[in-house]
C-alpha cells in the first residue's frame, strides 16, 4: 500500500484533501506491516485508518467492534461509497448469516465487522482461516486491557485464539481514552514497539467543557434545552430510574426525546436508538449503555446531569459531541451528593479490593476535576500524562468566566492548618466539621473540639467548607493519598499557602454560550431538509449523506458546479455522483433569489 493511494482515497472517496494529524504516520507504519497502536480523539478519523488500508490491501480485513450500532452505521456510509463491506453480529437472521459467511469465504468483501464473541464459533474461525486476511483492527482497544475503563473480559480472551490463526499480516488497535497503563498493556497484548505508537493527543478544541455548580439541575436542563431546540444532543443520566424521569419531564414540557438503557427491551433499544440517529428526535436521554460506537456526527452537546465514575468515562461520552467538527457544549451538572452513588456503585461492584480502590482513586480525580479553578480541558490532559504547550483553552468554564477571582489564603490557611492539628488522618468530611464547630459525635469522640481550629469556620456552612476542601485537593494544595478512603494530607504547596509564599484566589464560574453567525441558517435548514428525505429514501442516517460541517460549509462558500462543490470538506466524488445535483440545485435557487 502506498501513500499516494491512500491520499487518493482519502480524496474520492471520503471527500477530504488532507489526512489529519496522525493519520499518515498511522497509514505509513500499516503499509510497512507493523503492528500499530493509534491513539485519537472521538472525531479525530480513527476509522478512516483502518478503512483506507481495508479498501487498498488485497484480502479481507477483520474490524474486532464492540457495538452492534458502531458496525450497522459504518457499514451504511462505507455502502454508500460503494465499499464492499458488511457486519456479522447477533442481529442477522440465520439467512443473512449464512449467505454472507458465504460471501467472506468467497473472498468478497474489502472488510467485515465482528464483535468479539464470534471468536468463539468454530465455524467462523474455520472460515476466516482459509481466507486471505489483510489485516485484524481492534477498534476501542481500551476494551482490551484490565486496567481500562471499559474492560471487556471477551474482548481480551479473543487475543489467544487470534494468536492461533495462521495468515494474519499485522494488527491495528485503535482507541480515544487510555493512560499510560492502558497504552502499555495494549502494547504488551498486540505485540506492538513503542515506534509503532502514533499518540496525536487527546485534544479537541471544538468541545467546550463547562462544570455547573449550585443550580437547579432539572431547571438549567428545560432552561438550555429550550435555547437549543433544533439541535441534537445527549443527556447522560446514572440510573434507569432517572434516565426514565428525566425523559418523561422532557417529553411533558415539548420536546422530542428518546430514551435508552440496558432495562429496556432490545428491540424497544434498538427502535429508541434509530429514532436519535434519523433525526426523528433530537434528544436522546440514557445512561453509558448508550453511546460508544456511535457514528452520529452532529451531535451538539452532551449534558451529565449527575457524576460520571472516572475521567475516561466521561471524556469518552462527552466526546460524542461535536465528531462533525463544529464547536460543540460538553456539560456536567454537578452537586456535592453525586459522588455517595458513585462510591455505592464500586462498593456493589465483583471487583477485587486491589481494583476497588483504583477506582475509589479515578473517582476522586472526577470529583477534583469539578472544582478545580484551572482550564478544564488541561485538567483532563493532565489526568492521561499529555504535556500541553498552552496554559488554557479560552472557551471552558473557567477559561472565559469574567468574574473576579476572591483571595481566599486567609481560608485555606483555616483548613490547611486544621489538616494538620488532625494530624493528616481525617477526610473531608470530618474536617468540614471541625471547622464549622459541630457536636457530631466523632467529633466527641476523637476529642477534636479541643483543637484551636475548631470553629474557626463556623459562619459558614459544612457545604460550604466541604466544596472548598475539595478544590484546595483539586488545585494540589491538599492531597488525599492512594488508599481506598480518602485521607487529607498537605503538599509543599499547602506549606507555602501556611508561610504566606503563596496566595489563593477562587472564583464562581458560569457559562458562556458561543453563537455561530457566519452562515444563512435558512438555507441550512433547507439543506437538513434534504438530507433527511435523501436519508429516509435510501434508509441510511442523515449524518451519512452529508455532516453538519459539510453543509455549514456549502452555506459559506455557495459552490455553483462541481469542481467547486468537491473542494468541500467531505465531499468526494462518490459523494458528489450520489447527492451533488440536489444540492447544487437548491444553492442555485437561494442565489437567484
Amino acid at each position: 500500500m502506498r501513500l499516494i493511494d491512500a491520499q487518493k482515497i482519502l480524496q474520492d472517496y471520503f471527500g477530504y484533501a488532507d489526512f489529519r494529524s496522525g493519520q499518515k504516520e498511522l497509514l505509513s507504519l500499516i503499509s510497512e506491516g507493523k503492528n500499530t497502536l493509534g491513539i485519537m480523539p472521538t472525531g479525530g478519523g480513527k476509522s478512516l485508518c483502518y478503512q483506507i488500508p481495508g479498501i487498498l490491501l488485497d484480502g479481507t480485513a477483520i474490524i474486532i467492534s464492540p457495538l452492534i450500532s458502531l458496525m450497522k452505521d459504518q457499514v451504511d456510509s462505507l455502502h454508500t461509497l460503494g465499499v464492499k463491506a458488511t457486519y456479522i453480529n447477533s442481529s442477522l437472521t440465520s439467512e443473512e448469516y449464512n449467505e454472507r459467511m458465504r460471501l467472506l469465504s468467497e473472498g468478497y468483501y474489502d472488510l467485515i465487522y465482528v464483535a468479539p464473541e464470534r471468536f468463539d464459533s468454530p465455524f467462523f474461525l474455520t472460515t476466516i482461516n482459509k481466507l486471505q486476511i489483510s489485516f485484524i483492527a481492534f477498534d476501542e482497544a481500551h476494551c482490551i486491557s484490565q486496567w481500562g475503563h471499559d474492560f471487556r473480559p471477551s474482548y481480551r480472551s479473543i487475543i489467544d485464539t487470534i494468536n492461533q490463526l495462521t495468515q494474519i499480516p499485522f494488527r491495528l488497535a485503535l482507541t480515544a481514552t487510555a493512560t499510560q497503563e492502558v497504552i502499555e498493556d495494549i502494547q504488551r497484548l498486540l505485540s506492538i514497539d513503542d515506534q509503532s505508537v502514533v499518540n496525536t493527543g487527546f485534544y479537541r478544541d471544538n468541545l467546550h467543557f463547562h462544570v455547573v455548580k449550585g443550580q437547579n439541575k432539572q431547571d438549567f436542563l428545560i432552561n438550555y434545552i429550550s435555547q437549543h431546540r433544533q439541535e441534537s444532543g445527549i443527556i447522560y443520566a446514572p440510573t434507569r430510574k432517572l434516565v426514565e424521569s428525566i425523559h418523561a419531564k422532557l417529553i411533558k414540557e415539548g420536546f422530542r426525546a428518546a430514551y435508552y438503557h440496558a432495562g429496556l427491551a432490545e428491540d424497544v433499544r434498538r427502535n429508541e436508538q434509530n429514532r436519535f440517529i434519523n433525526d426523528q428526535v433530537e434528544i436522546m436521554v440514557a445512561t453509558n449503555a448508550f453511546g460508544m460506537g456511535i457514528d452520529k456526527s452532529n451531535v451538539r452537546y452532551v449534558i451529565h446531569y449527575s457524576l460520571p465514575m472516572n475521567i475516561e468515562a466521561y471524556y469518552q461520552e462527552a466526546g460524542r459531541a461535536g465528531r462533525d467538527g463544529e464547536v460543540s457544549n460538553c456539560i456536567l451538572l454537578f452537586s456535592g451528593q453525586d459522588s455517595h452513588l458513585q462510591s455505592f456503585l464500586i462498593e456493589q461492584s465483583e471487583l477485587d479490593e486491589e481494583m476497588k480502590a483504583l477506582e475509589y482513586k479515578k473517582l476522586r480525580a472526577m470529583i477534583n476535576y469539578c472544582h478545580t479553578d484551572k482550564c478544564l480541558p488541561c485538567y483532563i490532559l493532565d489526568y492521561f500524562g499529555e504535556k500541553n504547550p498552552y496554559h488554557d483553552c479560552g472557551h471552558c468554564t473557567n477559561c472565559t468566566d469574567q468574574s473576579e477571582k476572591v483571595d481566599r489564603t486567609r481560608d485555606a490557611q483555616m483548613v490547611l492548618s486544621c489538616v494538620m492539628r488532625m494530624e493528616q488522618r481525617f477526610g473531608a468530611t470530618l474536617t468540614a466539621k471541625v471547622l464549622k464547630g459541630s457536636k457530631d459525635k466523632k467529633i466527641k469522640q476523637f476529642e477534636l473540639d479541643q483543637l484551636s481550629t475548631y470553629g474557626l469556620m463556623k459562619e459558614r456552612t459544612e457545604k460550604q467548607i466541604t466544596e472548598f476542601i475539595h478544590f484546595l485537593v483539586a488545585e494540589g494544595y491538599l492531597s488525599t493519598g492512594s488508599d481506598r478512603f480518602p485521607i487529607l494530607q498537605l503538599t509543599q504547596k499547602a506549606a507555602d499557602v501556611l508561610k504566606n509564599k503563596e496566595q489563593v484566589w477562587m472564583r464562581q464560574t458560569e457559562i458562556q454560550q458561543v453563537a455561530e453567525t457566519d452562515f444563512d441558517p435558512e438555507l441550512f435548514e433547507r439543506f437538513r431538509e434534504l438530507r433527511k428525505q435523501i436519508a429516509t429514501e435510501e434508509k441510511i442516517p442523515p449524518y451519512v449523506v452529508f455532516s453538519d460541517a459539510t453543509l455549514k460549509d456549502l452555506c459559506r462558500y455557495l459552490p455553483k458546479n462541481k469542481e467547486e462543490m468537491l473542494m468541500i470538506k467531505g465531499i468526494g466524488l462518490k459523494k458528489y455522483d450520489s447527492y451533488g445535483k440536489a444540492f447544487l440545485d437548491i444553492i442555485k435557487v437561494h442565489t437567484n433569489n
